[in-house]
């Protein structure tokens, strides 16, 4: 059997990088996958390789548009059991260099973005039985790297939340469970895109020199265990995947 059969999944920012891979990857393991991005080309287009698979346009800033991408989840496959928050950006400035724009453009993507998700699935999860969210974090918000400070400070919150929702969940009973995923560098495109623009000295590069970086479906083998049953006493944890660099 595979291991999420019967499953329904939301993952945002899947149009690429770690959201596809957990999309594909969920999608191999019996879910039903509903995948959300601002980029509705690319999202419609990966999307379209996955069997059963959905794609819908979606901004996670947007209270309203949450609220009808999980509407649609449930109208079209009947329940929602899996939501990986994964939408996110980063771009580079230190605390000094950083605009107050650019700080709040990261809170509202992936902090209120988060808070967002949880929100609105936590009830269509809870008639649903139960269910996994799955909040992907950062090694940015564990450990000090002065060129990302917006980037950090939104992953940092990310796992304070996941962290409060975990418990809210357990004291309602509504056996869902919340975990983050602190990833390490990545071989996506928005990793890609990150390092070219930064000077091969810079500190924002420092796990890359000497960590290497891992590829999108090693993120996405730990999210197929949290959303699975496998994992069903882990909850409030977070799991850092980096090679080791946040041990060193």
């Amino acid at each position: 059997m595979k291991r999420l059969e019967g499953k329904v999944a939301i993952v945002t920012g899947a149009a690429s990088g770690l959201g596809a891979a957990d999309a594909r990857l969920m999608a191999a393991e019996g879910a039903k996958v509903v995948l959300t991005d601002v980029n509705v080309e690319l999202g419609g287009r990966v999307a379209a390789e996955i069997p059963g698979a959905i794609f819908l346009q979606h901004d996670v800033r947007d209270e309203s548009q949450w609220k009808a991408v999980v509407a649609k989840t449930v109208e079209t496959f009947g329940r929602l059991d899996v939501l990986v928050n994964n939408a996110g950006l980063v771009r580079f400035g230190t605390v000094e260099d950083t605009s107050l724009d650019e700080f709040r453009l990261h809170g509202a993507v992936m902090t209120e973005g988060t808070f967002l998700g949880c929100k609105h699935a936590i009830p269509a999860m809870a008639r649903s039985g139960g269910g996994s969210i799955i909040n992907i974090s950062s090694v940015a918000a564990i450990k000090g790297l002065s060129p990302i400070v917006s980037y950090a400070a939104a992953k940092g919150a990310i796992v304070s939340m996941t962290r409060s929702v975990a418990a809210h969940c357990q004291e309602q009973s509504y056996h869902i469970r919340c975990n983050a995923v602190l990833p390490g560098a990545h071989d996506t495109p928005m990793t890609a895109s990150a390092i070219s623009s930064l000077d091969a000295a810079s500190a924002g590069l420092e796990q890359v020199r000497h960590h290497g970086q891992g590829r999108p479906e090693d993120v996405a083998n730990l999210v197929v265990f949290l959303a699975s049953d496998e994992s069903r006493h882990i909850t409030g944890s977070q799991i850092v995947i980096d090679n080791g660099e946040t041990s060193r």
